[in-house]
């Protein structure tokens, strides 16, 4: 029968000579400690790096929700090689590799990261951040503007999200799935089609769910964390009330297709980050590098000329 699991290894590919970093795969539970106001404590996240000159602040990659870090291995090995900079790609808490915790909140997130990229050596960097992840970004540069040299948000905003309202039901319609165990893993990948299709008509959306569908010992379990992102879901489409700014430079990246971001969030942007610019990717929905990669890096390169 299917469960979801806690955390599982996908390994990834290097990029020629310069060999990719691997963090260490946790494979026990870590709980957060983001209750009764104090700081959460930080989980040891999974992170891909790849090398470059230490000279150019390094990019940091971060996916969004239900996402890992191999959305980013094409684009992360395409600007590691054009730029020269190294360039970190990151799975958040309960996602990918990394390890699952009840605490889902922003400012989790946020501590994950000011832990691990001083360790690292990669401060300040250039965070580039989407939908969910581009929120983790916003709130890191807000709280640590000391860690982050410039910020790409991709396709989101420091509001509440409604684009993805729908995310309650697909969590529920993937906790529902009923995969028998020892099924070749070609079937165990339809049925689950099959089985997520009512709720989740787009198949584009469908397969990348699936994408967290993962075989271990013989059965089908998620990797991510479904029971702390459907307790935290509001949480997670909201973004935590801030009084301070920002005062790098900053790119909101656009898609041309996408609603996410509405202009009554522009307010908003331009008090947070007063710095900020708007750039539209055309022809892009919300997954903007998986739809026009080229001009998605195309886009970092000229945020960073």
């Amino acid at each position: 029968m299917l469960r979801w699991a806690r955390a599982w290894g996908l390994p990834l590919g290097g990029r020629g000579p310069s060999r990719p970093s691997f963090s260490r795969v946790p494979v026990a539970t870590s709980s957060g400690g983001g209750g009764g106001g104090a700081e959460p404590r930080p989980l040891p996240l999974s992170y891909t790096l790849l090398d470059g000159e230490a000279g150019s602040p390094a990019l940091v990659f971060l996916h969004g929700l239900c996402g890992c870090r191999n959305n980013f291995s094409s684009i992360a090995k395409a600007v590691a090689q054009q730029t020269g900079r190294k360039v970190l790609t990151v799975d958040a808490r309960n996602h990918g590799d990394s390890p699952h915790s009840p605490d889902m909140s922003y400012e989790a997130m946020s501590q994950d990261l000011q832990d691990l990229l001083p360790q690292l050596g990669l401060v300040p960097c250039v965070l580039v951040g989407h939908s969910m992840g581009g929120k983790t970004a916003m709130l890191l540069a807000l709280q640590r503007p000391d860690l982050v040299d410039r910020l790409i948000a991709v396709d989101i905003s420091p509001a509440r999200t409604t684009s993805i309202s729908d995310f309650p039901s697909y969590l529920a319609a993937m906790r529902s799935l009923d995969i028998p165990d020892e099924l070749p893993r070609s079937r165990a990948r339809k049925l689950a089609d099959e089985q997520l299709s009512p709720v989740i008509q787009d198949i584009v959306t469908r397969q990348f769910l699936l994408t967290n569908l993962v075989e271990v010992d013989g059965r089908f379990v998620w990797r991510v964390n479904l029971d702390a992102l459907a307790q935290h879901m509001q949480e997670i489409l909201a973004f935590p009330p801030r009084q301070e700014s920002y005062p790098g430079p900053t790119l909101f990246l656009l898609g041309g297709n996408s609603q996410y971001v509405h202009p009554s969030h522009h307010p908003e942007i331009r008090r947070l980050f007063p710095r900020a610019q708007m750039q539209t990717v055309l022809n892009a929905g919300h997954w903007v590098h998986a739809d026009r990669p080229q001009d998605f890096i195309a886009a970092i390169r000229g945020f960073l000329a």
